[in-house]
Parts: structure tokens; sequence; C-alpha cells
């Protein structure tokens, strides 16, 4: 049987950022800059890197400045650029637009992750595809997407890629997996729970940075759509575990090589900064030696 190729991906994109404001007020927080690109941006180029060529992304009424940032530039951008012989910085922009196909969608429903989802059946069909946001960021070789990918070439089965946690605080934050071990770093899911805390986690490996997923979840999604318990949230999740009590192979996958950061509040973004500039070669040395001399 041939294996359908992983070229979708679906980015939520919809979300207030009200941890950021008054900033986000004006500018989505997908867009909140880690030195000189957005948030937003490296979430693309990883699913372009691992192969991905269609890229849905929702978004809110107030999001227009993602679109117009994968979109071409304007002509006095690159009039601008060419006169001033900034050739590199022409190429660099010009190559934005061509990371993928980009499509819009606006998002409508009710509040939670799955909502998302069930606004983008139509333009993901049948196909496997990557759904993920653009406030987790992480960092590996190969990329997350491409170890996802090359784990459900093999499968055939929706992959959840995961990070090993030991802070009490992230076993409140993260959905937790459990399952049975076919491989190093490979778990067969027979739950997940979302932030049980740490004395109530059937393990120490946590759901992070989105989902490779089979298009079997728009069923389930769509019937748990009509039972939504009033008061609560419409989430992936409690589709997932009915997917696993129905037979489904689930798994959840180590990523390797990995560092992870979650840019969705203040002080992790900040930090996240610090470690995305020390790696610019143009400004690194200059930072460390300032960095150096608030510890004096």
């Amino acid at each position: 049987m041939s294996v359908l190729p992983v070229r979708k991906a679906v980015i939520a994109a919809a979300g207030f950022g009200t941890r950021f404001l008054p900033q986000t007020k004006a500018m989505p927080k997908e867009m909140l800059p880690l030195v000189d690109k957005p948030i937003i941006q490296y979430i693309v180029e990883e699913l372009a890197e691992a192969g991905i060529e269609d890229i849905v992304i929702v978004t809110g009424y107030h999001k227009r400045s993602i679109e117009d940032h994968f979109d071409y530039m304007s002509t006095d951008l690159r009039l601008n650029l060419k006169n001033g012989g900034k050739e590199d910085l022409l190429e660099q922009t010009k190559r934005i637009s061509d990371l993928a196909n980009f499509v819009y969608v606006r998002q409508k429903g009710p509040y939670g992750n799955a909502t998302p989802l069930m606004n983008v059946q139509h333009l993901i069909g049948d196909e496997p595809f990557i759904y993920t946001y653009a406030d987790d960021l992480i960092v590996a070789e190969p990329n997350r997407f491409s170890q996802m990918i090359t784990q459900y070439e093999k499968t055939k089965s929706s992959v959840l890629p995961c990070i090993r946690v030991e802070k009490d605080v992230d076993f409140k934050r993260y959905g937790i997996v459990a399952g049975d071990e076919m491989e190093d770093g490979v778990l067969r899911m027979t739950t997940i729970v979302e932030k049980p805390g740490k004395e109530q986690a059937p393990s120490n490996l946590a759901s992070i940075g989105g989902y490779l997923l089979t298009p079997d979840i728009f069923e389930y999604l769509k019937k748990a759509s009509h039972e939504i318990p009033e008061g609560q949230e419409f989430q992936v999740q409690p589709a997932m575990r009915q997917m696993i009590t129905d037979g489904k192979q689930l798994l959840a996958v180590e990523v390797k090589n990995a560092k992870y950061y979650d840019t969705g509040n203040k002080l992790e973004y900040v930090k996240t900064v610090v470690d995305f500039a020390l790696k610019h070669d143009d400004i690194k040395d200059n930072f460390m030696e300032y960095l150096r001399s608030l510890s004096v």
C-alpha cells in the first residue's frame, strides 16, 4: 500500500496574544521578532525544509500583517533595497513568499484548538497533514517536522512530537502521553492526559509543537463538535483518545537532538530572543560582551 506524501500543513494563528498586550493590540503575537525574523517565519521555514508545499494559516480579523509578510514585497521596498545596493536583503526578502503556497482562512466556531482544523477540512481532503502552532519552536537536527514525516512514512500513523519534561510546572502546561515502547523514543500511545500535574502524569513525555495527523481525525472531530460539554473548549485531544480506543495507532515520538522554545509568554519569549541573538554571526560577539557586562 502506497503512503500519501505529507505535503500540507495548518498553522493555528487566530489567538489574541493577550499575554503580550499592549504590544499585540496592533501586532499579531506570531509576528513578534526573534532578532530579524518573526516567530511564524521560523515555523514556515521548518515546514518548507521538511518538504511541505501548501501551508494553510488560520487567522483572525487582526492578523492581516501575517498575510502581508508572506506576500510579494512592495515595489517601493524592492526599489529601495535595489537602489541601496542591498542585494542580499533583497534576495532574503524575495525568498519569503516562495517558501510555500499560502492559503489564509478566518477562524470561526467555538473556542479551542480543534476549531482551526474543522475550518480547513475542505482544503486538506483525504491527505495526511501537519497541524502546528506559531509560538512553539523546536530547534532540532533533522528538524522536528522531518522527523515526524520519517516516522509517518514507516508506519502510516499519526505522530505527536514530544520532549522529556522534569519541572513540576511543565506537567501542568502540556499534554502528557503514555504508551507501549515500539523502539527507542517511539511509543504506541495508550492515552494522552491534558495538563495532569506531576503526581497524576502517566509519564514524563510531553506532547509539544503540534501533530502530524491522518485525515480520519476529521470524522472524530465532527462527532465531538456535537458533544462539547457546556463551558468547555473544543479540543483535539479527546478525539485522539477516542481514536486510540477504536484501535487506531497514534505514535508519540521523542524529537531527537532537540531544544524546545515556548514563546507564548513574556519570560520564555525574552529567553528565546537571547538564545537566537547569540546565534547571529553579525551581533553575537558584541551581544555576549554586553551580557557579561550586566553580570559585573
